[in-house]
């Protein structure tokens, strides 16, 4: 059919059918549009969508990778199923992990306690009434070897969320590798090592950003030469979509931190075509399933191209995104909990119909406590029903040529790109950043959606909408035992006691002597000195000491 005809039969079709019904049973809203403000047009014929196929969205496997990053896609294998854990101690925390592991989890996925994502030991007087709380608190070398017992680093893939401290962290498990007799080589994992979202979204840095640049870029090189199956980064939008960016904002700032990474890394004199291969990307899932399917899609057009087209690289690997989603936490709800499991399914739809590598699914608690072990079960049953129920891997980008998908990924790269010619015209993400730029972006579109809330713009089933007074708590939340500082504390003198104190502090002057050394590499000074049981809290210090503090600047 001719575009021609096709107009006429729709021009046919709106007056004869259409209209008289609006003219009796009007429309729901005045305004359709996704979360991120997009239009959504009523009804969308292939004139209104050009699409040109080589160009926008190749094959699986090939360049743009539009419609996936590998050739076979799930037909292969399915996504990484991890789920993020990590409370209490380290011993308790392991026991979780081999509890998940036995149920089918194919990856470990570690939270830390805010004392660790800060650099200070559990003995810290920071860190009283924290240690334990959101993650596992790891101060020395012993606590990941108590947290990693009986895990073979070398089948299971280890995720870890940490940022300010990564390059200490991630020394830690290679020193307890080396203890299993696994030599680097052999690692697999993620560090997520992004410092700059925690300037703009969550806060967790220790270092001014230049300094903690240098340390990003540190293990870039590090895990080039020694870790090749270790993702060095995982350039995390998603704690920018949690503090309350739309989905076009979190690509585009998540793109735009990459983009200073890649840079970076190059003016440190690296090889884009080696160490882009070990990039990775952390993106969220949130309610709008088409919209977010458009995101992940569009996220590996807009990547490929501008690490083809804006740097030079020639290495097919180096240019293709490959992203873990965890599903919203900010979209849970503590009324009526258990209609979470249905908002998490969705989102965790949305990242299997748009391609994802690996994938958490939050439990339906979470809103009310860290999870219990019940419902850490049902989130991983979540993602196998999918997998092995629904038939939806099967099929390479099954949605691929839907008018409305693929309206929506143009339209999700064009508004994105926007936003990104804008940060270039700044000076890159570092200046937006220093700027408050995208701060103020986020607290804008949050007021917006919170609002939307209030006014009941936006329903939110259980909260604005459909309430009841019955009690949802669930019968049994997780607590930590408030004994757990008490316990780790203890612990953590004893080592300090039975150490070789020489020995840590002759490693602790190399970290020192090397950070005073612009072009220094400081991984293998760090893991000497995690293998000397220095702890975090020392090494911070030095660094500390070094590099200075960040105070981010008021009023953004």
């Amino acid at each position: 059919m001719t575009d021609d005809n096709l107009h006429r039969q729709r021009q046919a079709w709106q007056e004869n059918i259409l209209e008289p019904l609006l003219k009796k049973a009007p429309e729901r809203e005045k305004v359709f549009q996704t979360a991120s403000g997009i239009p959504q047009p009523r009804l969308l014929t292939p004139p209104e969508v050009p699409v040109d196929y080589a160009h926008d969205l190749g094959f699986p496997g090939q360049y743009p990778f539009t419609r996936g990053v590998q050739p076979t896609m799930y037909r292969g294998r399915f996504w990484t199923m991890r789920q993020y854990a990590g409370y209490a101690t380290a011993e308790e925390s392991n026991a979780r992990y081999r509890y998940l592991l036995a149920q089918g989890q194919t990856g470990l996925s570690v939270a830390f306690d805010l004392p660790t994502q800060l650099g200070y030991d559990s003995d810290h007087p920071l860190a009283a009434g924290e240690v334990g709380k959101v993650g596992v608190a790891i101060s020395s070398l012993a606590d990941m070897e108590r947290l990693l017992d009986q895990i073979p680093l070398d089948k299971v893939s280890i995720s870890m969320t940490i940022n300010a401290p990564a390059a200490v962290l991630l020394a830690m498990v290679i020193a307890v590798g080396k203890q299993q007799g696994i030599s680097e080589d052999r690692l697999r994992g993620t560090v997520q090592n992004d410092i700059l979202k925690e300037y703009i979204a969550r806060g967790t840095y220790i270092f001014p950003p230049r300094p903690s640049l240098r340390l990003t870029v540190d293990i870039f090189r590090y895990t080039t030469e020694h870790i090749p199956h270790w993702n060095s980064i995982s350039v995390s939008g998603y704690h920018i979509r949690e503090a309350g960016s739309n989905a076009v904002q979190e690509l585009a700032f998540t793109l735009s931190n990459g983009i200073a990474y890649v840079q970076a890394a190059i003016d440190a004199g690296l090889d884009v075509n080696r160490f882009a291969r070990q990039i990775s990307f952390f993106f969220n899932a949130h309610n709008n399933l088409f919209e977010e399917i458009a995101k992940f899609r569009a996220a590996r057009r807009i990547w490929s191209r501008i690490m083809k087209e804006r740097f030079g690289v020639t290495d097919v690997k180096a240019m293709k995104l490959r992203f873990h989603t965890q599903t919203a936490g900010s979209a849970l709800t503590a009324q009526q909990p258990q209609n979470n499991v249905v908002r998490v399914t969705l989102q965790a739809l949305a990242a299997v119909l748009g391609g994802t590598q690996s994938l958490h699914t939050n439990s339906m608690d979470e809103a009310l406590a860290l999870p219990s072990e019940a419902s850490v079960e049902v989130a991983l049953r979540t993602q196998q029903i999918i997998a092995y129920e629904s038939g939806v891997a099967e099929s390479i980008d099954p949605l691929a040529g839907s008018y409305y998908v693929e309206h929506l990924t143009n339209e999700v790269e064009r508004r994105a790109m926007a936003y990104i010619q804008r940060i270039d015209a700044m000076g890159g993400a570092l200046r937006a950043i220093e700027t408050g730029f995208m701060q103020s972006e986020i607290q804008e579109s949050a007021y917006r959606a919170q609002r939307a809330v209030e006014q009941a713009e936006q329903i939110v089933v259980g909260v604005n909408r459909f309430q009841d007074d019955k009690e949802h708590r669930p019968e049994s939340l997780l607590r930590v035992d408030p004994a757990v500082q008490q316990r780790q504390v203890a612990r953590l003198q004893a080592l300090k006691t039975h150490r070789n104190p020489e020995k840590v502090q002759r490693t602790l002057a190399a970290v020192e002597e090397a950070a005073r050394e612009p072009n220094a590499p400081l991984m293998p000074v760090l893991l000497e000195a995690v293998q000397a049981y220095a702890t975090l809290g020392e090494i911070h210090a030095v660094l500390r000491r070094v590099f200075g503090e960040y105070s981010a600047p008021t009023g953004l």
